[in-house]
């Protein structure tokens, strides 16, 4: 069957209102898998008809950073047309930004891009709070009837598609709903990556096929990782189990957490020397580090089962570090597990699987056809009358009862290699143009091991359990969040009062997982605090008006200043270990609130080393790191050019430096005061920057004010203190 209409844009809205009439409740994925050209075609419609009524339910709309006037405008502007010339923009959002969205249109979503919504009266209406795994349940409750979505397509098999990237929640809204009741349109695009297993469907899933737009990729910009984020991603790499299962969440933190990892196989010589200048035994804890992971190299490998497959666990596979296979057969897969056989196979296999009553005593076609498919026989083995033959030739009585039989099979299953193994199954991806140009570039086999399916396969067990527990071993899902309280619930995607920063995504899945699953932790990661100076404040608090994650659920917590085992502590127990992760200008408030609240003895006091947390000891412990080149800003690679990162380090610079109105002072009152030509590095970031000369009173400021901060970082040549909220 093939699909209805294959249609050209100027078409597409026609044919949408002609199936579904004036009230179109559209369903769009969240990221990378946005058709642009088909969501601004139905928004204009609506816009211009206001009798047209328009729900869009989606998730991270992307459109590029929009330059700011000023040093901001002239340090993106040029990065901008660069890196992101030629993607469509999405119309809605520039309505959003102008509040001037139209009255028959709706705009909910259900994760944003973290901060950039706060105080946008439209979308923090209507926003959507959903686990991930019940988007496509909502999505039905609220009547879609209308999904879009951008497909790859594969030139030497044009009836196939595949989902790519966003198979998440769209294999969950096909299964929900009868097809009579959700049209289905794609923009096929050539360059998105071709991923297989769940996320390939046939053409006639769809509707409509728009084949006359080519939209360029949104590729996420490589961000600088600070020394806060590496030590963080330190501590969470000692905690990951060889032979395990890794979720990774997005950012710089995954990031660093994939950078030491890889360290940790690559170059463990120096991996134990960052642990022991960090003062790792302490602050993790070596009994921590044996039970629950390690700091030796990996043999043998770990496996992702992660809601956002990110550009980390290409790192980590590259490295030969995301190796261990796993198999979607709960026998087989647990054989593996407990060594009875090997991913190559060995003479007495056949035995193994007569022992372990998965194979009966005949051999049937549809037994015959599993064996294959998993590679325990080769295909062309059949069943004749009552024999089993060879593709030699040979033959052997069906009766699987009698030892020489099992050994005959076993003998011809010696040497071949298990098939249909995965390293990864992820619901979702978004990254760079490294990320997508390498996916584009994997060999028909390395991309069978690579699994894109639906995100309730991934973030939940209710699927398979028998076989999610089996291949999921030693899980360590390693995740985010914006706050603590002392009694250990996370507050990870919205303020106190109610501005919503980003949205529950996976994060409770995972966390509610991690207890579920034997031998799992949950790594929750925060940085101490956020802000500079006199506007810095505490990300560990003592209470807070939401909780994204309940306090019975606490686990593993990591800050720069180490690691604190939260899961079966007591309350007191919980409270004291968290003080010990906070920056220490916060750390006797947190314990005076804690003893009036009486759930702390008045008698105890911060131990050493915790009582030296400050940056101070973070720049003291990352600068000899540094200094030796194991640390750069970009550890996976950057998108800037040299002088553009030094521009990123000057412009943060001024921003740390100018939170209110006195810092901005004294830094405009130097910027006045400086003398002095510029020197000739400085001079090439001004030119960059096309302030070489002054062309008035403006610029004459803003060249004195780079400048300062330019002779301020060009030794440092680090990131300041990233922010966790906006």
């Amino acid at each position: 069957m093939k699909p209805l209409v294959t249609a050209k844009l100027d078409e597409f809205v026609a044919f949408v209102r002609g199936r579904l009439g004036d009230h179109w409740v559209v369903g769009a994925p969240l990221g990378l898998g946005k058709p642009n050209h088909l969501v601004n075609a139905l928004y204009r419609a609506a816009k211009s008809d206001p009798s047209i009524r328009l729900e869009l339910f989606t998730a991270l709309s992307l459109n590029p950073p929009k330059p700011a006037q000023g040093l901001k405008q002239r340090f993106l502007g040029p990065f901008v047309e660069r890196h992101f010339g030629g993607y469509p923009l999405l119309d809605y959002i520039a309505d959003l930004d102008a509040g001037a969205v139209p009255e028959n249109i709706v705009i909910s979503e259900f994760y944003l891009r973290s901060g950039s919504r706060l105080g946008d009266r439209h979308i923090q209406r209507h926003y959507v709070s959903s686990n991930y795994t019940h988007v496509a349940r909502d999505m039905a409750a609220r009547g879609v009837n209308l999904l879009v979505q951008m497909v790859a397509t594969r030139s030497d098999r044009p009836d196939d598609f595949s989902l790519s990237c966003n198979p998440d929640v769209t294999l969950d809204l096909l299964r929900l709903l009868p097809r009579e009741h959700l049209m289905v349109a794609v923009q096929p695009n050539p360059d998105l990556p071709y991923m297989t297993g769940d996320a390939e469907v046939a053409a006639d899933t769809f509707d409509i096929i728009v084949e006359d737009q080519a939209q360029r990729l949104f590729a996420v910009p490589h961000m600088p990782v600070s020394d806060t984020d590496y030590l963080i991603g330190l501590h969470a790499s000692q905690l990951i189990r060889d032979g395990g299962t890794l979720q990774l969440g997005i950012g710089s933190l995954g990031d660093a957490v994939s950078f030491f990892t890889a360290m940790r196989h690559g170059d463990n010589p120096a991996y134990r020397k960052l642990l022991a200048d960090s003062d790792a035994d302490q602050r993790v804890g070596r009994e921590l580090r044996e039970e629950w992971g390690g700091e030796a190299p990996f043999e043998i490998g770990l496996y992702a089962a992660s809601e956002m497959f990110t550009e980390g666990f290409l790192h980590l596979y590259r490295a030969g570090i995301l190796r261990r296979r796993v198999y979607d057969h709960v026998g087989i897969q647990g054989l593996l597990n407990r060594r009875l056989i090997a991913e190559r196979l060995r003479a007495d296999t056949f035995d193994v699987l007569w022992r372990e009553g998965m194979v009966p005593v005949c051999l049937t076609d549809s037994d015959l056809g599993w064996l294959a498919d998993f590679g325990l026989l080769d295909p062309q083995v059949r069943c004749a009358a009552e024999t089993l033959e060879f593709p030699d030739g040979g033959t052997v009585p069906n009766d699987l009862s009698q030892p020489e039989v099992r050994q005959a099979l076993g003998r011809h299953a010696e040497n071949r290699e298990l098939k249909g193994g995965a390293v990864l199954h992820a619901a979702f991806f978004l990254g760079s143009q490294w990320m997508y140009d390498t996916l584009n570039a994997l060999t028909d086999a390395e991309r069978e091991e690579f699994r894109m399916t639906a995100v309730s396969r991934i973030n939940q067990l209710y699927r398979g359990e028998a076989l999610d527990r089996a291949q999921r071993l030693e899980a360590r899902l390693v995740n985010s969040t914006m706050k603590m309280t002392l009694l250990g619930a996370a507050v990870s995607d919205q303020l106190r009062d109610g501005q919503v920063v980003s949205g529950v995504g996976g994060q409770y899945n995972f966390v509610a997982m991690a207890h579920a699953l034997d031998r799992s932790r949950s790594l929750l990661m925060l940085r101490s605090f956020r802000g500079h100076g006199s506007e810095a404040v505490s990300n560990i608090v003592w209470e807070y008006p939401h909780a994204t994650i309940p306090r019975h659920l606490r686990d593993l917590v990591v800050t720069e200043y180490g690691v604190a085992d939260l899961r079966s502590a007591n309350d007191e127990e919980c409270i004291r270990r968290l003080i010990c992760l906070a920056d220490n200008r916060w750390q006797e408030a947190l314990r005076t609130e804690a003893v009036a609240a009486g759930k702390l003895d008045p008698h105890w006091r911060v131990p050493a080393p915790y009582c030296e947390n400050s940056p101070t000891w973070v720049r003291g412990v990352t600068a000899a790191w540094r200094a030796r080149g194991q640390l750069s800003d970009y550890p996976f690679g950057s998108d800037f050019t040299p002088e553009e990162e030094q521009l990123t380090r000057a412009l943060a610079w001024l921003q740390s430096h100018s939170r209110n109105w006195r810092a901005r002072a004294r830094l405009v009152f130097s910027a006045i005061a400086s003398a002095g030509k510029a020197s000739e590095e400085s001079h090439v970031l001004l030119r960059r920057m096309g302030l070489e000369r002054s062309s008035g009173p403006g610029d004459w400021l803003d060249r004195r004010l780079l400048l300062v901060a330019i002779r301020s970082t060009i030794q440092s040549g680090s990131n300041a203190q990233a922010s966790d909220e906006p």
